[in-house]
């Protein structure tokens, strides 16, 4: 018999846990895959520009990405959970992150598009820079309720900065 998705006092089971994590992981990865098909013929233009110093080879690109994906489909199961299962004052802050997080990701995937298939390197720059913002944001709040989330998505923030200094440099010298 199929064990139902939550017990008797509102917790998920492990099953349903397993499930919510997998979602959490699924929908970053699922949009990145999703932008990368829409960028994947700009890819050679883009290798045609100038690039700046420390510009990373292009394999790098979906390798970071990917792992970037998990870590901040993982961060958001972390709040969630907060949200589901946490006292009043934590499920109204777990509520702001998955809302800040939700919007830096539709920012994230809308970056791609303007910076790579446009080619709007300033526009896709202040894109990124509201992003940041968000970013920050997103992170004050988990390290608030869950530190397990802050340091899943502090390398993407330290991505989002590498990112900053590469369209800038791209702007500038293009």
């Amino acid at each position: 018999m199929v064990k139902k998705q939550k017990s008797k006092k509102g917790k998920l089971t492990t099953f349903g846990k397993i499930w919510c994590i997998a979602l959490c992981i699924a929908i970053p990865l699922g949009g990145g895959f999703i932008i990368s098909l829409i960028a994947r013929d700009t890819m050679m233009k883009f290798g045609a520009l100038n690039q700046p110093p420390l510009a990373p080879p292009a394999w790098l690109f979906p390798v970071a990405w990917t792992i970037l994906y998990v870590l901040m489909g993982v961060a958001s199961y972390l709040i969630y959970a907060k949200y589901r299962d946490g006292g009043k004052a934590k499920k109204s802050l777990a509520k702001a992150g998955l809302i800040v997080y939700g919007a830096q990701l539709v920012l994230n995937f809308i970056w791609t598009p303007i910076f790579f298939n446009a080619g709007l390197y300033w526009v896709a720059f202040a894109v990124l820079a509201v992003m940041w913002v968000l970013e920050i944001a997103l992170m004050a709040i988990s390290f608030r309720i869950s530190k397990p989330a802050f340091w899943c998505l502090l390398p993407y923030l330290l991505w989002t900065c590498f990112a900053a200094y590469l369209n800038i440099s791209i702007a500038i010298i293009n």
